[in-house]
């Protein structure tokens, strides 16, 4: 059950949107369920000789009572409550009494106060009602409704038991302001899918990602076409700023402007202020040079991520909740740079992570003097890289990184909840789904080229694999062996001993990295370490099918030579020992 408080400054205007058709002709019966008094507000949903302004005027009679220059400006209050998709439509009995409740809990119109601020509850669907105030009483003095939203949910989550509905997570205070009917009702006019709010929020956390300092985290603002207005203290220092797109615009013609802190909590200028300090990215210089070094950028910046995400996930499985705190900041911004320079394969999984995420980086635990400019240079050299092909080592690089965001985000989830942070783990849940589905888009390709590599293992060198996992993780041997990725997994362990390395130890090496219970594909997660600390290519050429032309040059020229298609290093097992000196 979900309640919405806003407050608003026009009685009527409220009651015609709740007793009218709606914006997409979703509204059915309009009715009263409850009011401050039985009787006393006329119902022009089921009384023919009511109406809107009838109803208007004896909500508004405590407020035009008062002299006008007291009456507050925005004296409507407003509580939509929904229940939950899923859960069973309540009867108009149950509505009301849910409405009495939460006037109640909230201070609007406590019980058994009959002074208390004249309210109605309006349904006009299944499976919500709209409770209407206005904020002064009856003996004139305004209503006292602080934290109105936190004891509404608070309530809502009583009701919910009670009621044998689903009980849905309370808020905390740290999301960010949702967008406003009005505001959602002009988005759909505009044709847009979204709101100002939502858009500006996600490119000014786009344009923090990675800032080095205030001056670049402007200029991005101003690189991505928004409008900008700084706020000056007479001193001439910036004490905050304002936000607005290009071509939104009031009913006056005037620019819509949106503070920091009212796209989201942390985006204020003093807290922006506080994370570059705490956590100012180590600069590196551009990649000059040749064209082909600047497209194998991205995927260098990508790998070198990746560790820098394994230790967040390590610090967030600690004690110190100050410093994972920080890292998760870290994190959010990783995604977000991550997002914004993603192929187009993967880029509105990455964008919808990114956005749940948003939501998972703030509680009320402080992260004011941690330490997290490691993962901050890791999003600065993504953004600096520039967007991703998809293709080759790019998408084998992205494929790498995106399966340590998976664990990093499962970690997130593990951290919250041990915290009691339902809202924050809910959020970080839904980013790992996004994540998951992202990590398969791209990592299709590759490890179905290094699946087909370790089919055409030979048996034996595939069986002596098996026994070097079953030695060194015995209890998982089994399991892994019948995962999709053992094929990917034996290939990788082929390629890093023709490198040179001790498959055994490499092996070890990555198991310890990192437990690997939160894993969703155990060999998945291990082939991409093993490339990591192997460096291995992210990636691995498909094997070439012989072609027609190619036979029929072999038929022509039976006697030539045949070279294999890659030089082929005697596995261990089959190496000669080394003979005397001659």
């Amino acid at each position: 059950m979900v309640p919405d408080v806003s407050t608003g400054s026009r009685t009527y205007g409220l009651l015609n949107y709740l007793y009218g058709p709606g914006r997409r002709e979703e509204h059915t019966d309009a009715h009263l369920v409850a009011s401050w008094m039985p009787g006393l507000a006329p119902d022009p949903g089921r009384d023919p000789d009511a109406t809107l302004k009838q109803l208007a005027d004896r909500l508004d009679l405590p407020v035009l009572a008062l002299p006008k220059d007291r009456r507050p400006a925005q004296h409507v209050w407003h509580c939509p409550v929904r229940t939950a998709p899923g859960d069973r439509y309540l009867t108009d009995a149950e509505w009301a009494e849910v409405a009495r409740r939460v006037v109640h809990a909230t201070g609007i119109a406590e019980e058994g106060d009959d002074k208390a601020c004249r309210w109605i509850a309006v349904r006009h669907a299944d499976d919500h009602i709209h409770i209407a105030a206005t904020l002064v009483r009856q003996d004139g003095r305004q209503a006292r409704h602080h934290n109105d939203g936190i004891r509404a949910q608070a309530e809502c989550r009583k009701i919910e038991k009670e009621f044998g509905l689903q009980i849905l997570n309370g808020g905390d205070r740290t999301a960010a302001q949702r967008p406003t009917s009005a505001e959602r009702s002009k988005a759909e006019r505009s044709g847009r899918t979204e709101t100002p709010r939502e858009t500006l929020r996600e490119s000014v956390r786009h344009a923090l990602a990675g800032a080095a300092s205030e001056e670049e985290f402007f200029d991005r603002l101003a690189e991505a076409g928004l409008r900008i207005e700084k706020r000056i203290a007479p001193s001439g220092d910036a004490i905050g700023y304002n936000v607005a797109l290009p071509g939104d615009r009031n009913r006056d013609g005037e620019p819509i402007w949106f503070s920091g802190s009212k796209l989201a909590p942390d985006l204020s200028l003093p807290k922006i202020r506080q994370r570059l300090d705490a956590g100012r990215p180590d600069d590196d210089e551009p990649v000059a040079g040749r064209a082909d070094e600047q497209v194998k950028r991205p995927a260098r910046a990508r790998r070198e991520a990746a560790p820098v995400v394994e230790r967040a996930a390590t610090i967030l499985d600690g004690d110190d909740d100050e410093d994972s705190a920080a890292q998760l900041v870290g994190v959010g911004e990783l995604l977000d740079a991550i997002a914004q320079t993603a192929p187009a394969s993967t880029r509105k999984e990455l964008a919808e992570a990114a956005r749940a995420f948003e939501r998972a980086t703030r509680s009320h635990i402080r992260a004011e003097h941690a330490d997290n400019r490691a993962i901050r240079s890791a999003a600065r050299s993504i953004v600096r890289a520039g967007n991703a092909l998809g293709k080759g080592e790019d998408g084998g690089a992205t494929a790498m990184l995106l399966s340590t965001m998976v664990l990093v985000t499962i970690a997130t989830v593990h951290w919250h909840s041990a915290r009691g942070h339902a809202q924050q783990a809910a959020a970080a849940q839904r980013a790992a789904q996004h994540l998951r589905s992202a990590y398969r888009s791209a990592s299709a390709a590759p490890m179905n080229a290094m699946r087909e590599r370790g089919r055409r293992l030979p048996e034996p060198v595939r069986e002596r694999y098996a026994g070097t996992f079953e030695t060194v993780l015995p209890e998982q041997a089994d399991h892994v062996r019948r995962e999709p990725g053992w094929d990917a997994l034996t290939a990788t362990l082929d390629q890093a001993e023709r490198a040179g390395h001790d498959p055994d130890a490499l092996l070890q090496q990555a198991i310890e990295w990192r437990e690997l219970d939160t894993a969703d594909s155990v060999t998945d997660v291990l082939v991409w370490r093993l490339r990591r600390i192997g460096e291995l290519p992210a990636t691995m050429d498909a094997p070439r099918a012989r072609t027609n032309a190619w036979t029929a040059q072999s038929r022509r020229y039976p006697s030539a030579p045949q070279a294999p298609e890659t030089p082929v290093r005697p596995h261990r097992a089959d190496r000669r020992p080394p003979g005397p000196r001659r």
